[in-house]
């Protein structure tokens, strides 16, 4: 008999908002979006309806990878303001309501925390060393990487400490070394980490490159693909069954503040049954769905992955997460504006096909209809309430992202959907501050995008995601059972779920609805004379 997770919590049903603290709000006017930022939009995203707040990483880092090189996991990286200003964040998110997530990036540190600068200064075989995944290299004069593993940016897994026979393993860029979790030492820091911040009152943790930490003995050669992200692939660097043994230690030091803490596994792994394993009821409590993200516009896939879904996350007792969009991949708004809406490139730029901005904003009000509509947690990536698309002509000097360049361009890398974000249409940086400062540029088509023009309008996107969470939050839509109702075509999904049903129209002509009260409709024009038109779709109630 499978063991299964305590009574529900408030993950099970939870609608969770992903903050990119440098691209949401800049107080302080530097270009850089901060921790005061997000504090002084605290009403609003208590008006949109979230339940919580994921915050990415706001450490003290040098920022080569926007902060997932953290060299102290204790304190406020001064870009984005100090431990006091968390504290007030916090303070004020709960004040309303709403709980918060932070990232923990434990497969690496920066290469300038002081245990890498430290490894760097002793000998070979020291315990300075032993904390990091230090090796020989291969040839007469250890001149050849340890292993023929890539990085997942580009260019070799390996750099050579100057004047040595040793190299250091880095799956990510060459500032942002792997550490050694078969290490005590290793181990017992990072309980502590998560212990500094669990006595601050965050609710949760969002675990980084959770399916890696733990690579294979004797770190093999390996000739198949190195992509992190394209569904995983089972490489030894990728998903080893050990890993499972340190989210069940982080879980008992989840349970030492009580049991309404969790994490929240990044782990790309394939299929949904793998992914399933890391919340098992004594490791973490959810995963991210990215099967869910990487479905393509179609009735038959879409019904297929939320079946799988359901299916491999229930049988373990755990909630399943949908996921549209986040700072590592294309808006879905610009993915499904594509000629093939399932594509999931790296990054758009100028030489690319460039998305049907109108039809990828109007499916997009379509898919989080559906979203909404299912059991379980979603999460919503900031700036899609707003319908915002990647900028997918941003000028290249401008690209900030490693991928892009360890790649020489071969990669567009993830700068488009880290665009700061348009807050009032005709403000200096759209409102992003009061300087008109901005990290990335800005595209001038997010004027149309900005929060206050969607305030004003009842029909906005903004407007539409408000009364979708009100009605979730209304009808338990969160904690309730999926029915599917026989589709009239292949290219249509209807289902319900308690006294919502929900009808996508994912083809291009009109349906006819059942007999029903329209709750809420995707765009105003979606339903007429009883038939739904075609990339829309409808909340119905019986009458």
């Amino acid at each position: 008999m499978t063991q299964q997770h305590s009574r529900p919590q408030w993950w099970h049903h939870a609608v969770i908002y992903q903050i990119y603290p440098r691209s949401f709000m800049d107080a302080s006017g530097d270009g850089i979006g901060d921790l005061n930022g997000v504090t002084q939009r605290l009403d609003y995203l208590a008006n949109l309806g979230v339940d919580a707040l994921w915050l990415s990483p706001f450490y003290r880092s040098p920022q080569a990878d926007a902060g997932y090189d953290v060299a102290d996991y204790r304190d406020v990286d001064p870009l984005f303001g100090t431990l006091e200003d968390f504290n007030a964040m916090l303070s004020g998110a709960h004040e309303r309501g709403m709980r918060i997530i932070v990232d923990i990036v434990p497969n690496h540190t920066s290469s300038e925390h002081v245990w890498f600068q430290q490894a760097l200064a002793s000998p070979s075989g020291s315990q300075e060393r032993a904390r990091y995944i230090f090796r020989e290299g291969r040839g007469e004069n250890g001149e050849q990487p340890p292993n023929n593993w890539q990085s997942v940016f580009g260019g070799p897994a390996w750099t050579q400490v100057p004047g040595e026979r040793e190299w250091y393993l880095h799956l990510f860029d060459t500032s942002q070394p792997d550490l050694d979790w078969h290490n005590p030492e290793v181990l017992e820091e990072f309980d502590n980490v998560l212990r500094f911040w669990l006595k601050r009152g965050v609710d949760g943790f969002r675990i980084d490159v959770a399916h890696g930490m733990i690579k294979a003995p004797g770190l093999p050669d390996w000739d198949g693909s190195q992509a992190m992200i394209e569904g995983g692939n089972p490489g030894p660097m990728w998903d080893q069954d050990e890993v499972h043994d340190i989210y069940r230690r982080w879980n008992r030091v989840l349970t030492e503040f009580g049991h309404d803490r969790m994490m929240v596994a990044e782990a790309w792994v394939h299929p949904p049954s793998k992914t399933a394993r890391y919340v098992r009821f004594d490791e973490m409590q959810q995963a991210f769905n990215f099967d869910y993200l990487l479905t393509p516009w179609d009735a038959d896939r879409l019904k297929d992955v939320i079946d799988t879904s359901l299916e491999s996350y229930g049988a373990v007792g755990a909630p399943t997460t949908w996921v549209m969009s986040n700072h590592d991949s294309v808006r879905h708004a610009s993915r499904l504006g594509l000629s093939r809406p399932g594509a999931r490139p790296n990054g758009i730029d100028a030489d690319s096909e460039q998305p049907d901005e109108a039809l990828g904003l109007r499916r997009a009000r379509a898919l989080i209809m559906l979203t909404l509509a299912l059991p379980g947690s979603a999460y919503l990536y900031q700036g899609e309430e707003l319908g915002l698309p990647d900028h997918t002509t941003m000028p290249d000097h401008y690209r900030q992202d490693p991928t892009f360049h360890r790649t020489n361009g071969e990669q567009i890398g993830r700068d488009g959907c880290r665009v700061p974000l348009p807050w009032y249409a005709d403000a200096p940086a759209f409102g992003f501050n009061t300087t008109g400062e901005s990290w990335l540029p800005q595209p001038e088509n997010y004027a149309r995008y900005a929060a206050d023009r969607q305030l004003e309008n009842a029909d906005s996107t903004l407007e539409l995601y408000r009364r979708l969470l009100a009605l979730r939050h209304e009808h338990g839509l969160g904690h309730g059972e999926l029915v599917w109702q026989e589709g009239s075509r292949s290219d249509v999904l209807s289902l319900s779920n308690g006294a919502v049903t929900l009808v996508l129209n994912l083809g291009e002509t009109p349906v006819a609805l059942p007999e029903a009260e329209v709750a809420i409709q995707s765009v105003p024009e979606a339903v007429e004379e009883g038939q739904l038109a075609g990339n829309a779709a409808v909340w119905l109630t019986s009458r």
